[in-house]
């Protein structure tokens, strides 16, 4: 297998897949979209499933040792272990995120969140009756922050829950112990509960570190409750696998989580989830490597061929946010990239109100890909201006 495991494939291969990925839109257009990566497994996780398919390992599935794999991967990583007797299994981040907000929380309650923020966040809390209060992220020159003054006004004004995506998707921050502690005190000034979306944090960068929230010494961060996976990571989403973590004080608000999620996980999530965690941490180092270097090819290349969009490198992620209001596109340029250049990037409409006019470029494929991506969006550029 190559070191970089995102040149493992080529594109001929990649549309034999049957992921959501590759089977949204026809064989003409390059999908540079949905959060999936165009690797292989790694070893250690494709031979923990090959073992289960030879037992017939296939039943329905128990935490086994995955919580302590995630406690080991989290010490050593940011030097926070969590207990893993209080951790439960859920079958993924969002869906760990709707059973949590219904513990602790109550229908008509309001819901911070950062804008622009996953999808999923709005349409799922609207279903569970929770208001959700969209909290713009400043951005200036050198990308984006929280907005602590504005985080103020919403938890004064009544919020009982901040879900903090962190690192943040899809603008790739991540967020200082700083800011953190900041808004650990606010929640605390405020009786806010956290509630901390962290699937991204194992593809924080060089240059960058990422602090768990529940790892801080405040209050607030002894009440949060943190939602970890793999899934991102190591490229695992349809497995099925997460883990609710809570912080000292809300272990109880944990275990009220009932039983019957834990057994809507996937069997095969929680044995390549457990393998990724223990084993799989040279395949990562190896991933972040080849992920730094399509991050500083797309800023070439935008900066060759686009010079008009806004791109900040992420410090974390394989997701690019593109600033495309200077190039006239309308609140959803996609649209325009989709129709005129046959690539496929996700909607910033999407993400919120602040989404307009921005669409999300994911580079974790192979260095020609990202390439071709980008010369497509040019092309077509230059054929929306010929219209």
């Amino acid at each position: 297998m190559p070191a970089n495991p995102l040149t493992a494939y080529e594109l001929t291969d990649l549309r034999q897949r049957r992921s959501v990925k590759w089977s949204e839109y026809p064989p003409d257009v390059l999908p540079m979209w949905v959060a999936e990566m165009d690797t292989p497994l790694a070893e250690p996780i494709a031979e923990a499933l090959t073992g289960a398919l030879g037992r017939g390992d296939t039943g329905y599935a128990a935490a086994g040792r995955l919580p302590e794999a995630f406690a080991d991967f989290a010490a050593e990583h940011y030097g926070w272990r969590p207990a893993a007797d209080g951790m439960r299994l859920v079958p993924d981040v969002m869906y760990g995120i709707r059973e949590v907000l219904e513990t602790i929380t109550e229908p008509g309650d309001s819901v911070v969140v950062n804008t622009p923020g996953y999808p999923p966040f709005f349409y799922w809390l609207e279903r569970i009756g929770r208001t959700v209060v969209h909290n713009p992220l400043a951005s200036g020159p050198d990308g984006y922050r929280l907005d602590l003054d504005r985080l103020e006004r919403d938890f004064a004004a009544g919020a009982r829950a901040y879900l903090l995506c962190s690192p943040h998707n899809p603008t790739g921050r991540v967020f200082t112990r700083d800011e953190l502690l900041a808004v650990a005190a606010l929640a605390d000034r405020y009786d806010v509960r956290v509630v901390a979306d962290e699937i991204h944090a194992p593809l924080t960068h060089s240059g960058a570190r990422h602090i768990p929230f529940a790892s801080l010494d405040a209050p607030a961060a002894a009440r949060s409750i943190v939602l970890a996976s793999a899934s991102k990571a190591w490229n695992l989403a349809g497995l099925k696998a997460a883990l609710a973590v809570p912080g000292p004080d809300a272990r109880a608000d944990v275990a009220a989580i009932h039983a019957e999620v834990s057994e809507s996980a996937g069997l095969f999530g929680v044995i390549a989830s457990e393998a990724a965690f223990t084993h799989g941490r040279p395949w990562l180092a190896d991933l972040l490597t080849s992920l730094e270097a399509s991050r500083r090819l797309l800023g070439d290349l935008l900066a060759a061929h686009l010079p008009g969009i806004g791109y900040h490198p992420p410090q974390a992620t394989y997701l690019a946010w593109l600033d495309c209001r200077p190039l006239g596109l309308g609140d959803d340029p996609a649209q325009t990239f989709l129709r005129d250049g046959k690539v496929a990037l996700s909607p910033g409409p999407t993400f919120g109100r602040v989404g307009h006019g921005f669409a999300r470029f994911n580079f974790a494929t192979a260095p020609d890909r990202v390439t071709e991506a980008v010369h497509r969006m040019a092309a077509a550029l230059d054929g929306a201006g010929a219209r």
